[in-house]
């Protein structure tokens, strides 16, 4: 194992920003080099059920090892020959699985890994020199909740450093400071739209960044992610623990269209605000100044598990190479959820993955994996590439 001990580099404040030198944060359905996941360990996270959710880990990673690389931090070599020994039991293909050493606090690698950059035609170096993939590295604060999230920030950065290619580190505000931003607070078309909401990213409660606007907060994913139009929603779901996350209530499909988490009991607590949502959607429009698609998906019964509601929801699937995996809840609104996804997915095969223990965590799929870019290894260039692998 190769522990990389060199600094992050920064990026100062007057430093071009990466939008603006032809990068974008590519829509998740684009072609994935790897998938990150942190291999679990935190017990609170799932008190009195923690046994299982290796196992579920294992087999999510199975799955995603069919077709592309799954890259695993982990924090010793004791728990890397766990996961090595659970891996092979699961059948997972680990020809494609890596192992990179960083301490962590949680799983959920979503909201502290960097965002991944593409530019131009995902060659490693274009004409210009310029390296085809770069990152943005936003500073994370455990959702403005958990004191316990110095690890996770610190995780984050060995996935920069492993990726061997440019980086920035967002800031902004006055005076200026480091941006705080977790990946599952928005989502991207990879065309210049975005979905976000107003309850995460601007609310006072667990308020991530104090004195930033709404202008100021657009600025940065223009700068830095390459979006031109940000569609905001209201609130997420209730028991959602980050806030109101976006990727528990409404995700992109394609480049138009979005599905949308629906409830269908107007006695229950998601309700209005899920239809308030829905309001906003059809009032919303492309770059083109064209209606998107909005696509509804139900919700499962409310999962309580002594007496604390969970952020159960279908909108939380990942979509990885040839696939997209779904968390299902052993409810019968299971079925109708994948039909859905099976059709506006109709060149991928989605898989329902059991995440009743899992969303005790207080997250599910989208939460626990973040996707890195596949790019072309142009061959004049290959020489110049940091092409090792730690298994």
């Amino acid at each position: 194992m190769k522990h990389l001990k060199h600094p992050l580099p920064e990026s100062p404040a007057s430093a071009t920003p990466p939008a603006r030198l032809g990068y974008r944060m590519p829509a998740e359905w684009e072609p994935h080099e790897a998938t990150w996941v942190t291999w679990p360990h935190n017990t609170t996270d799932w008190p009195g059920k923690f046994a299982p959710i290796p196992w579920v880990y294992a087999d999510i990673i199975r799955r995603l090892s069919r077709s592309e690389n799954v890259r695993i931090l982990n924090r010793n070599a004791d728990e890397q020959e766990r996961a090595i020994r659970m891996l092979n039991k699961a059948g997972a293909n680990t020809a494609m699985v890596e192992f990179h050493r960083a301490g962590t606090n949680r799983s959920w690698t979503r909201d502290y890994a960097p965002v991944f950059l593409v530019r131009g035609n995902r060659e490693c170096q274009s004409s210009d020199g310029q390296s085809q993939l770069a990152l943005t590295k936003w500073k994370f604060n455990g959702w403005a909740k958990y004191a316990d999230h110095i690890l996770d920030n610190k995780a984050g950065e060995v996935i920069a450093r492993f990726a061997a290619c440019p980086v920035w580190k967002p800031a902004g505000g006055a005076p200026i400071k480091r941006a705080v931003l977790e990946a599952g607070s928005f989502d991207v078309n990879g065309q210049g739209l975005l979905i976000t909401t107003e309850e995460c990213l601007l609310s006072k409660v667990q308020q991530r960044n104090p004195g930033f606007s709404r202008h100021d907060i657009e600025g940065l994913f223009a700068g830095h992610l390459g979006i031109k139009k940000v569609i905001w929603l209201r609130q997420g779901i209730a028991g959602d623990d980050t806030h109101d996350h976006v990727d528990d209530l409404a995700r992109f499909t394609d480049a138009s269209t979005i599905v949308l988490a629906l409830e269908d009991d107007p006695s229950e607590i998601n309700y209005e605000p899920l239809r308030e949502n829905l309001a906003l959607l059809k009032q919303a429009r492309d770059l083109q100044g064209q209606p998107l698609r909005i696509v509804t998906l139900p919700m499962p019964q409310p999962v309580v598990f002594e007496g604390q509601r969970l952020p159960a929801s279908y909108a939380n699937f990942y979509i990885a190479n040839g696939m997209v995996l779904v968390p299902t809840f052993n409810d019968p609104n299971d079925r109708i959820a994948l039909q859905i996804l099976s059709e506006l997915f109709p060149n991928r095969k989605v898989t329902g993955i059991h995440c009743l223990d899992l969303v005790l965590g207080l997250g599910t799929l989208h939460c626990m994996t973040m996707q890195q870019p596949a790019i072309t290894i142009a061959k004049s260039n290959t020489g110049n590439l940091n092409r090792n692998r730690h298994r």
